[in-house]
């Protein structure tokens, strides 16, 4: 079995030039795009529901954009809810990065997020995208969960992790400075105008509170990847 240090080279490679290099690579990286929005759009509805509001639907579109339906109090939830979107990302990549750097580990990881899906689906998928990407989705992961090799599975799990910190320095740099956003064409405020309409300051301060958080995280979690222990 390759090292987890080899996994991680491999995995950042594999997404730096299929982003940068190979033609229509971008193309390749749309369903881990539509990955990292529907990370993002749970993120939005599960700290609804842990600030004690509902998540009623999730909605994936095929521009990659997406709308968490969700309902809550007013004032610093509100605030809550938002971060929870802009940070979804970055914490599960670098928590993916952190821990899925063994074949039992990542066996694991994978399954974690193809159960995600599913249930993402059965409780809140509500568009027609999602009802394609999500159990496409779901289905990869399980396969790859039970059937993939140690070294394909600890790969795709890196390559997941890293593609969704690509995602945080790619998309989410430039979100976190916007104070509105188009989704499904649509124009309406974005994550850290809603922050600063509910804690109050300038959005921009937010936004940058929002992308040095997100690197930290993913700084730590590519730390502990790099880490040389026994790969379990």
């Amino acid at each position: 079995m390759i090292s987890s240090r080899r996994t991680l080279v491999l995995a950042v490679a594999a997404a730096w030039l299929l982003e940068h290099v190979v033609p229509f690579g971008r193309l390749l990286l749309y369903p881990f795009t539509l990955l990292a929005t529907w990370v993002h759009e749970t993120g939005h509805g599960l700290a609804a529901l842990a600030t004690g509001g509902s998540f009623e639907r999730l909605r994936i579109f095929w521009d990659a954009s997406g709308f968490a339906e969700i309902r809550g109090a007013p004032g610093w939830r509100v605030a809550v809810m938002a971060l929870g979107g802009l940070l979804a990302p970055p914490i599960v990549g670098a928590v993916l990065l952190a821990v899925a750097r063994g074949p039992r580990r990542a066996r694991i990881a994978v399954a974690v997020l193809a159960g995600g899906l599913i249930a993402s689906l059965a409780l809140w998928v509500r568009s027609p995208a999602g009802f394609v990407v999500v159990p496409v989705t779901a289905a990869l992961f399980a396969w790859a969960a039970l059937r993939w090799s140690d070294d394909r599975r600890v790969l795709l799990a890196q390559f997941v992790a890293v593609t969704l910190a690509l995602d945080t320095l790619g998309r989410m740099v430039s979100y976190a400075f916007t104070s509105s956003v188009v989704v499904d064409g649509k124009e309406s405020a974005s994550d850290v105008a809603q922050v600063a309409k509910a804690l109050g300051g300038p959005a921009i301060l937010w936004g940058a509170l929002v992308v040095v958080v997100a690197l930290v995280l993913l700084a730590a979690g590519a730390w502990v990847a790099w880490r040389k222990r026994p790969a379990r």
